[in-house]
Order: C-alpha cells, then sequence, then structure tokens
C-alpha cells in the first residue's frame, strides 16, 4: 500500500497512525512526502524513534527510516510481548509515540512494558496528564487495558521525562460517549525550576473561568524539582478535557486560561481527525460518517 503523506495536514500524524496500523493489519505500507509542507520536511529524531520502536515491538523491516527522509517503507512481521527501553533523545512527546505503540501493543501475546524518555508536557501535543486521564479512561471504557506511571516529567527544552506504560493483551468493544458528566472539573497545575507562584496562578486562573461558568473544580498544585525546567496545566471532566504548557514569555495566567477555556467537547472537526479518518479507511474496510448534531457538536462514527 501507498500513501501520501501531504495528505491533509500532512504531518507526523498520518506516519504514525499508518505504522501503528500497519502493525495491526500486517499490511506493507510505503509513504511518500513525508512532511512535506512543513518547514523542515521529512522525518524529526521523535518520528524516527517511533519508526523504530514500532519496528522493534513487531519485528518489521524498515527502509528510509532516517533523519529528514521524506519516504518511508514499513513491512511489519509478528508483535511480540516483552520490555522495551526507549530513549527518544530529545524533548519529543511521550504521548505522540505512544500513539503509535499502543494499538500494535494490545495484540502481542502477552504485556509489553515500554520505558519511556522524552517530553512529557511540550507543545503540540497530548499532556501526559491528558493521556493518563482522558484517553486511556475513554479507552478503558471499551476494554483498553493499560497501566501507566509518571517517574519524571519532561520540559522542552531539556526533556528528560520518563513514563512507564505496560499494555496488556485486550479485546474492544463499541461504546457510546455521547453523555459525559462528572461531578467536578479536575485537574493539575504543576511547574518545576520555577517559582511557586506559577502554579499557583495557573490553578486560580483556569478556577476563575470554570467558576463563572458554572463549573465546580478541583484542581491539584504539583511542585516538584525535576530534570528539566517548566510548567503546565491539565483539567479533565470524564472523559473531556483540555491542556496548556508553560513557554517563555507566555504569563501563568494565560496558560490557566487556554487549558480552562479549551473545548471539554467536539466543537468542530480538525484537519488530524479527517486524515486520522482516511488513512483509517485505507487500512480497514470501514468508512466513517461525520455528523453534526443539533447541538453544534459533532459525532464520528462508522456507517452501518
Amino acid at each position: 500500500m501507498k500513501l501520501d503523506g501531504s495528505y491533509g495536514e500532512g504531518g507526523g500524524q498520518i506516519l504514525r497512525t499508518a505504522v501503528a496500523l500497519s502493525a495491526v493489519t500486517g499490511k506493507p505500507v510505503e509513504i511518500e512526502s513525508i512532511r512535506k509542507a512543513r518547514p523542515k520536511p521529512g522525518l524529526a529524531a521523535q518520528h524516527v524513534k517511533a519508526v523504530e520502536s514500532a519496528a522493534a515491538l513487531c519485528g518489521a523491516d524498515v527502509r528510509g527510516c532516517s533523519l529528514r527522509s521524506t519516504s518511508l517503507s514499513f513491512i511489519p512481521g509478528k508483535i511480540r510481548a516483552g520490555t522495551f527501553d526507549i530513549d527518544i533523545g530529545t524533548a519529543g512527546s511521550i504521548t505522540l509515540l505512544l500513539q503509535c505503540l499502543m494499538p500494535a501493543a494490545m495484540h502481542a501475546p502477552g504485556a509489553v512494558r515500554l520505558k519511556i524518555t522524552g517530553g512529557t508536557d511540550v507543545l503540540w501535543s497530548p499532556s501526559f496528564d491528558y493521556l493518563r486521564y482522558v484517553a486511556l479512561f475513554a479507552l478503558s471504557r471499551t476494554g483498553y487495558r493499560c497501566d501507566i506511571h509518571l517517574a519524571h516529567r519532561g520540559y522542552y527544552p531539556e526533556g528528560k521525562g520518563h513514563v512507564e506504560a505496560t499494555i496488556y493483551p485486550s479485546e474492544l468493544e463499541q461504546v457510546s460517549f455521547d453523555n459525559n458528566t462528572c461531578a467536578a472539573i479536575e485537574g493539575i497545575s504543576h511547574s518545576s525550576g520555577l517559582p511557586s507562584h506559577v502554579v499557583e496562578r495557573q490553578a486560580s486562573s483556569a478556577e476563575k473561568i470554570l467558576t463563572q461558568a458554572g463549573y465546580d473544580t478541583r484542581i491539584s498544585r504539583e511542585i516538584k524539582d525535576e530534570r528539566s525546567t517548566g510548567s503546565g496545566i491539565t483539567l479533565w471532566c470524564g472523559t473531556a478535557g483540555g491542556s496548556a504548557p508553560g513557554k517563555r514569555g507566555l504569563r501563568a495566567e494565560k496558560v490557566g486560561s487556554i487549558a480552562a477555556g479549551g473545548s471539554f467537547t467536539a466543537r468542530t472537526i480538525t484537519p488530524h481527525t479527517r486524515t486520522n479518518i482516511w488513512v483509517t479507511e485505507q487500512f480497514l474496510d470501514v468508512k466513517f460518517n461525520i455528523e453534526e448534531l443539533e447541538t453544534g457538536l459533532f459525532r464520528v462514527s462508522l456507517q452501518p
């Protein structure tokens, strides 16, 4: 199978999803024009590590997996259980790397234990807490089995965060996420190597916005001396949430307001979503239906 890596949003998501589904289905895949429209086209270090890790998990034969490569072939083998130590080597996102490995790992004959070093709370990716409290909570309702532990947070640019995940063989079932309720919006405001008031200002800003909107809140404060310097905040309510990492020059109050003002429901179908739908339809004999509800929200479901 050949895929155009510049399709849709044309980023690393096509690569991660395609490699994951190749490992699951056993179908070889060739991807061309990888990240073609990006300022630095081709594979970045984190993309190389994701493909290498997926290849180790399923014994794949890979060609073109090198820095700045714009084409790649992935011929999967048999998915195996075991322990895998992965060092991204940068502040590259641990959660995005897990996106690439999680679909395949659940099909292993036994537990897959992943020990990953990289970034846990960085731009352009879900935060670790979003993965832990939102994504994995939602997946657990379908039958996905994963234990995950945060040893150290990793911020940009140093990285050096460490996460350990154990994924067990899983059988998934269809569930509905139309109804989502919780007693209060929970969250974690965290920092390392910064004044303690940063965490407080992030949390207080989010609490003010959410309280004014009529929500109860339970946002904890976490101040640690990690291996890198940075901050962030993640909020969640059942199977929905929002997050924002801090960055130099961005006031802590703004970080909190970005997380609190984010969508707690699917208000739009993003290019990433449409790209994932397209890639999935190439590998599997399925078609998706995107439905706009009377509320203005969207529902994505498989066509009968």
